[in-house]
């Protein structure tokens, strides 16, 4: 079986160094564990007291690893950081102690469920800063919050945007101050305090080292730059944290010298994705490496091995084929054998698949 290994002490070190960075530049932050997609056996293992000890809140954007967190540890202080569906209110103000909201019918509907047990739920408001995803529009900001402050079981806690998720808008300081102008005209217009201004994800941290983030952007949600020690805006290394966190490996199955171009008919039976063929390539040969897992496990533009002498040929459900050329070493030996492990470089989407497929095994160490 294919096996992704997950080195802990070094995320933990990662939360501890990006907790005490935030307590120096004076911003909350939520660590978001979707990547996780809600393992147990990670929440035990990674989110002790000491190391969540400084953290804000612990975040998802599924209900199902919202509820793994508070079974883990019932006092966690939880986010869910998408907009919740109208469907599932109760659920959201159980499992969670704050959500990310854009509608005001949802929010109505966390309202009810949250008096229907006797709490307060707390929100944060998103507003559209160009990305196209959620956010309330700028021009209904103001008549937005009138009447969410109307709501019994609702405390606004802050203002927030999402940037560079979908379309990768890159956030900026003119951005950013334009999220941190909303909380000043929402304070003086209604006379309330927005202590909150959630504007800060992993691709903003180099904002807050260049000294460009507006320091009214006080709150952050931080997945990958936790998991990956990575900054996404230019997948560069942040600060001191370590990239050594995960690393994937995959058991050669079968490993032959075969054909370069298939024989017969191509139709559009198969189910999997190959490589484009040359007519220069009939009939030569080279050696072919098959690998124990696939399509069911993850997304091949996701994946790339360490080795860059390796060519993709083709994937199905699971399995994957690598071109290994004459397969040999610079003093004529054999390079891989059947038997033999490669291994691919870990990125957010790799290790997030590969986290949610039950035939990939998961080593804690």
């Amino acid at each position: 079986m294919a096996e992704l290994i997950i080195h802990t002490d070094s995320i933990k070190a990662n939360i501890t160094y990006l907790s005490e960075y935030f307590d120096r530049h004076h911003i909350a932050w939520s660590l978001i564990t979707k990547v996780f997609s809600g393992d147990q056996e990670f929440l035990k293992q990674v989110l002790s007291k000491e190391v969540i000890a400084k953290i804000n809140s612990i975040g998802d954007s599924r209900l199902g690893s919202l509820r793994n967190l508070r079974a883990v540890n019932p006092n966690m202080r939880t986010i869910y950081i998408k907009p919740p569906a109208e469907i599932y209110a109760d659920e959201v103000v159980s499992y969670a102690d704050i959500s990310l909201n854009s509608s005001f019918s949802t929010i109505d509907a966390l309202n009810t469920a949250a008096g229907k047990i006797g709490k307060v739920h707390q929100i944060i408001i998103m507003i559209e800063m160009g990305e196209l995803r959620e956010g309330v529009n700028q021009s209904e900001v103001i008549a937005f919050y009138e009447r969410i402050f109307r709501l019994p079981n609702i405390e606004v806690i802050g203002i927030g945007s999402n940037l560079g998720c979908m379309y990768g808008v890159a956030p900026s300081r003119e951005k950013l101050e334009q999220l941190a102008d909303y909380k000043r005209q929402i304070e003086r217009t209604f006379n309330r305090d927005l202590p909150l201004v959630s504007g800060g994800t992993s691709i903003t941290l180099p904002l807050v080292e260049s000294g460009e983030m507006p320091k009214e952007i006080n709150h952050f949600r931080v997945g990958e730059a936790a998991f990956f020690g990575l900054s996404p805006l230019k997948n560069e290394r942040f600060g001191e944290l370590s990239t050594k966190t995960f690393e994937i490996y995959a058991n050669i199955i079968e490993l032959e010298e075969k054909n370069i171009v298939p024989e017969g008919t191509i139709g559009d039976a198969a189910i999997g994705h190959a490589a484009q063929f040359r007519q220069t390539d009939i009939g030569i040969t080279s050696t072919k490496a098959i690998l124990d897992f696939g399509l069911l496990d993850v997304d091949k533009k996701d994946l790339e091995p360490v080795d860059l002498s390796l060519g993709f040929v083709g994937i199905t459900s699971d399995m994957l084929v690598l071109d290994l050329g004459s397969n040999t070493t610079a003093d004529g030996k054999p390079k891989y054998k059947a038997g033999d492990k490669v291994e691919f470089k870990p990125n957010y989407m790799t290790v997030a698949r590969l986290l949610n497929s039950k035939f990939i095994d998961k080593v804690y160490l």
